[in-house]
């Protein structure tokens, strides 16, 4: 059972926070701010591209790499299509990845890489071979390392990766850390932006720093879990079985990173489905050994020295509809006709970015809380 009492003790919190994480959650928006500022000074602004690419590569190591190139085709939506490149090898070191254009890249593509390490020989090789095809390489990278040296000015154009205000956390949980999503992503936007790919202006990157600040403040340590929603989201999904389900173009990107990093940092699993696929999908699961009534005989069985049994518990996360058009009342039906609790998230009014700002802050600093208590328990 989940320790309810640490999360209103902030000096216990802090103690527990033995990777940073908290403080990584708190300054992301002082890392798009600073991520903005490197993609200006590298020379993003005073792009003239002569046109949208044919398709827009993505490739990179672990969570924030694969929530980088989730995120940035939610956004682009129809504009161009977006391709994630996953990494093979024998193991998940830097050494032994290894990335591979699809036969078809030339020319018309752009290949974006973005890495929290910057050590790893595939992206070099990686960017070599899209330059001898003929693609534009943008690569966002700590800087000081070996695919910066390997690529800038070369073989394709480098922008340093916002560091930490205050210095790195924990290099083991860096790359799904939540400050590290938002030091790699605010360039590639601001580049796509040029592109009229996405809308990403400066301006707009300005409301999203100032929508983290604002939903850091709301979720932090200091905030009592009763008025936290980051706390309140953690406290429910103790000892369940999250099921995320997800409306609108950016929540499905938000939902599969929530699930990413419960799972890395936290030890949680949880699944993610898409509204209205969600209910013929997992509508089973809520009927079955994960459903709230699964064993009736509970009540008289004396199980004191047996754990808990996992139960599935609804978490809902929305961007506002357009059009009124919503399956959020067909979900609270199932969920309830089940006696299967329910979480619900939806952002606060403004842009597409300001939406999938907060419901990304939320979502990182409640699988944070999730993780200082598995942590605290050990």
């Amino acid at each position: 059972m989940l320790d309810e009492s640490l999360l209103d003790a902030p000096e216990a919190l802090a103690r527990a926070d033995r990777r940073g994480l908290l403080r990584g959650a708190a300054e992301a928006g002082a890392r798009v701010r600073t991520a903005a500022r490197h993609a200006a000074e590298a020379g993003i602004g005073g792009l003239t591209p002569e046109g949208r690419p044919r398709a827009v590569l993505v490739a990179g190591p672990g969570t924030a790499a694969s929530g980088v190139a989730d995120l940035i085709g939610a956004l682009a939506g129809a504009a161009s299509p977006v391709v994630p490149i996953r990494p093979t090898g024998v193991a998940a070191a830097a050494g032994a990845l290894r990335w591979m254009l699809p036969g078809w890249a030339g020319s018309v593509d752009l290949l974006l890489i973005a890495t929290a390490d910057g050590s790893e020989p595939g992206l070099a090789l990686l960017a070599g071979q899209a330059y001898r095809r003929g693609c534009t390489v943008v690569a966002v990278a700590p800087v000081r390392s070996p695919l910066r040296e390997a690529v800038d000015g070369v073989h394709g154009l480098v922008v340093p990766m916002a560091a930490a205000p205050h210095g790195e956390y924990d290099a083991e949980t860096s790359a799904a850390g939540p400050g590290t999503l938002w030091a790699l992503l605010t360039p590639l936007l601001a580049l796509l932006d040029r592109m009229g790919m996405v809308d990403a202006p400066p301006e707009a990157l300005a409301k999203v720093a100032d929508r983290l600040d604002r939903t850091a403040e709301r979720c932090g340590p200091v905030i009592a879990t009763y008025s936290n929603p980051a706390k309140t989201l953690a406290a429910e999904l103790a000892d369940s079985l999250p099921l995320v389900w997800t409306e609108g173009d950016v929540a499905g990107p938000v939902g599969r990173r929530f699930a990413a990093v419960l799972a890395e940092l936290a030890g949680r699993p949880a699944l993610v489905k898409e509204l209205p696929e969600a209910l013929p999908s997992h509508g089973t699961l809520l009927a079955g050994a994960f459903a709230a009534a699964a064993d009736p005989d509970a009540f008289f069985r004396d199980r004191v020295d047996e754990p808990e049994a996992m139960r599935a518990r609804v978490v809902l996360l929305r961007d506002r509809p357009t059009g009124g058009l919503t399956a959020g009342p067909a979900a609270r039906e199932l969920a309830l006709s089940h006696d299967t609790a329910i979480s619900e998230l939806e952002p606060e009014e403004g842009s597409e970015l300001e939406a999938l700002a907060e419901l990304l802050a939320v979502t990182d600093f409640a699988a944070v809380y999730l993780s200082l208590a598995a942590d605290n328990r050990a």
